[in-house]
């Protein structure tokens, strides 16, 4: 893997342009470049992330494999795709995300591939668990690039447009995957993305670039003289990733604090996603069918929340994203309330209540990836986001087997309960950081950072 990362290091800065004209025109066509690249990019990550979910059935009636079996497959791609966005994270900060994203992409095409021709659950188990790991190169790449070429006071508006392509990605699996699944069985369903994921994976290669000075254009904040801080010094060394991860990531208090948040953020999330159809067909009387058509808007509930918190913290807070986090995570606390005690199948006010969960809990899931950029370093951007996306990928995992333990001891309450104790405590978490805006100097500050 080192190997690899030292034959796609960043490319070296190029003078800089200092005709104002060239530079606002070249400024403007590569930020518009890289947004519909890197969103085209992480859609199709998701299309061979869940590409197995759709392919289940038909594999369980083909292979004679039970649930537990296919259970432990989606647990193992869980498991190492957390794992991989912390140490995809500390070596994207270290490589060209031009390359890093599209090989990673490339790389689960591969897997996915393989995982079509193969029946053995060893070898499906192998082949999933290297799908999870280079899933981790997507996001990592995608928070560098958002951090370099997009500056504070617009960053969470294009970060949130960027988020929806979570929420198309999600919507293009059924379609695609269950089509496949259905008309050409589940090993179609499984090698079809992946073989569309590796030409996505050449188109970005054509498309992405690394970050601005490697065009010889200036910082994106001097660029928009939109400085977080005073021009830092940029005489010395270079940051070693050492000193990337340990000093803006590991020593960081304010990363901790959003990784832990993160924890809870998602728990709700994935819960959300995981148990709510079961919760409306056993508890409130809906059939399959009806429970699906009200969970489908958790996700367009999500797709409004990213956009409207990121507009929101940019031109409400000026570009601070701590009171949204906050306030997202007290209304999602309220949301899940309301829901928990509705009465009966209401499918309107039920579908509007799923509506406004996904609208809040999406508005964190994205902004605090965000605020993690942000309150690191830009140098340290894709470690900051990387390490908070590992620790999130653990509540994503308790979400799962153990909240299902926990409702067999005190049932759908205790479910409720558990998901609201989550919401309030991200939300006390979260309060202490409102006024919080930059990360704190420190000695390494005076160091050069490219």
């Amino acid at each position: 893997m080192v190997v690899l990362i030292d034959r796609i290091k960043r490319e070296p800065s190029q003078p800089e342009l200092t005709d104002r004209e060239t530079v606002a025109k070249k400024y403007s066509h590569w930020r518009w470049r890289v947004f519909y690249s890197m969103y085209i990019g992480y859609a199709l990550y998701y299309l061979t992330r869940n590409s197995f979910t759709f392919a289940m059935p038909a594999m369980m009636n083909d292979l004679g494999f039970d649930k537990g079996q296919l259970g432990l497959l989606a647990s193992i791609l869980s498991l190492v795709y957390g794992v991989s966005k912390f140490a995809a994270g500390i070596l994207a900060d270290r490589s060209n995300p031009k390359y890093f994203m599209a090989l990673g992409l490339m790389a689960t095409g591969v897997f996915n591939i393989l995982f079509g021709f193969s029946s053995s659950l060893v070898f499906l188990a192998i082949f999933w668990g290297l799908n999870g790991w280079f899933q981790g190169f997507g996001w990592p790449a995608c928070a560098k690039l958002l951090t370099h070429w997009y500056s504070q006071s617009e960053r969470g508006r294009w970060w949130s447009w960027w988020n929806t392509s979570h929420n198309l990605g999600g919507a293009l699996i059924p379609l695609f995957v269950a089509f496949c699944a259905a008309n050409f069985g589940w090993r179609v369903a499984m090698i079809a993305p992946g073989v569309l994921v590796i030409i996505g994976g050449l188109f970005l290669m054509n498309r992405l670039t690394d970050t601005p000075k490697a065009l010889g254009l200036p910082p994106v904040e001097k660029f928009r003289n939109d400085y977080r801080s005073p021009p830092a010094n940029t005489q010395g060394e270079e940051l070693s990733a050492k000193q990337i991860l340990f000093s803006y990531v590991l020593n960081n208090p304010y990363i901790w604090v959003l990784g832990i948040t993160y924890f809870f953020v998602y728990l709700v999330r994935m819960a959300m996603n995981t148990w709510t159809v079961l919760y409306l067909v056993e508890t409130k009387g809906y059939s399959q069918m009806g429970a699906g058509a009200v969970i489908f808007w958790f996700e367009i509930g999500g797709m409004f929340g990213s956009l409207v918190a990121g507009w929101a913290s940019d031109k409400i807070f000026s570009a601070n994203r701590g009171p949204v986090n906050a306030l997202f995570c007290l209304f999602t606390t309220l949301a899940i309330y309301t829901f928990w005690i509705t009465p009966g199948n209401q499918p309107l006010l039920d579908s509007l209540l799923i509506f406004t969960i996904g609208f809040f809990v999406f508005g964190p899931q994205m902004l605090i990836g965000v605020a993690a950029a942000e309150l690191s370093h830009k140098r340290a951007a894709a470690s900051a986001t990387g390490f908070t996306g590992f620790i999130a990928y653990i509540g994503s995992a308790v979400a799962g087997y153990p909240l299902g333990i926990l409702m067999k001891s005190f049932g759908w309450d205790g479910f409720f309960v558990a998901l609201t104790g989550c919401a309030i405590v991200s939300f006390l978490l979260l309060f202490p950081l409102w006024g919080v805006k930059t990360a704190p100097e420190n000695s390494l500050s005076k160091q050069r950072v490219r």
